[in-house]
């Protein structure tokens, strides 16, 4: 089946709306059952930007999964716009998966390729209405590595690598981008130049974002903070964004640190 061309970088909002009922995930071990995640809850609006934090093993990527349908709840329902993720048949969750960009902590480049062949990786399965290697290169000049496209992984610094990955991640024009501890490999300098450049993109294509993040510098520049505590989500802080940022900071420090 034929894709039809993406959409230009700086075209209008489109993010999905996102709700989330009641939903539970365990994993089962040799010696126990883990609870990830345990009746959780929330509803967020196309084009949000929300932060979901929690120490490790609270649920953060857990939930990401679940929404990205890269694993099945337990219980529960996830509606991303009108797709009824946890309903969906086999045959329709690549559709489905398509419309979800992810970004990981580590970048999962593949070595060997350049950074234009491993942003137009996901999209040589598919026949394209488009040309693939020019979409490639639009992306990586709009997250900044326009001249880097025959640059091979270990050539790059890891703000670069990260960078490529999220070009890689917006191939398929996605309605919705999970960020899953996206600045947890770099240093602070570049780990606020990374979530400045997603939370640019986001404004910029109108998607929603959710990034799973411990870091509480990261979560002040979101809308919006979901607090997970042993697979629950015990905080639910609204973040205004023309106040003080050492204000928000030190409110979003505080909540975590209740954890």
């Amino acid at each position: 089946m034929k894709q039809s061309p993406p959409r230009s970088i700086d075209a209008q909002p489109c993010g999905a709306e996102i709700l989330v009922e009641d939903l539970s995930k365990r994993y089962t071990t040799d010696v126990s059952e883990v609870v990830a995640l345990d009746g959780v809850s929330f509803r967020a609006q196309p084009g949000s930007l929300v932060a979901i934090m929690g120490p490790s093993g609270s649920g953060k990527s857990t939930l990401l999964h679940l929404i990205g349908a890269m694993d099945s709840a337990d219980a529960g329902r996830v509606r991303v716009d009108d797709y009824d993720v946890t309903s969906l048949p086999p045959r329709e969750l690549p559709a489905y998966r398509r419309r979800i960009g992810f970004v990981f902590q580590r970048f999962h480049l593949l070595p060997a390729l350049t950074a234009l062949d491993n942003v137009a990786a996901p999209l040589l399965p598919h026949r394209v209405d488009f040309d693939k290697h020019a979409r490639a290169a639009e992306l990586l000049a709009a997250v900044g590595l326009s001249g880097r496209e025959d640059a091979l992984p270990a050539e790059l610094s890891g703000g670069q690598q990260q960078r490529v990955a999220i070009a890689r991640a917006l191939v398929f024009d996605p309605i919705l981008l999970l960020a899953d501890e996206p600045t947890g490999n770099l240093d602070s300098q570049t780990g606020a130049e990374i979530m400045e450049l997603l939370i640019d993109l986001r404004e910029r294509r109108g998607m929603t974002l959710l990034v799973a993040t411990h870091d509480a510098v990261v979560a002040s520049s979101c809308n919006r903070v979901l607090r997970l505590h042993d697979g629950r989500i015990v905080e639910d802080l609204a973040v205004a964004q023309d106040v003080d940022p050492e204000g928000v900071l030190e409110r979003i420090s505080r909540l975590d640190a209740t954890g």
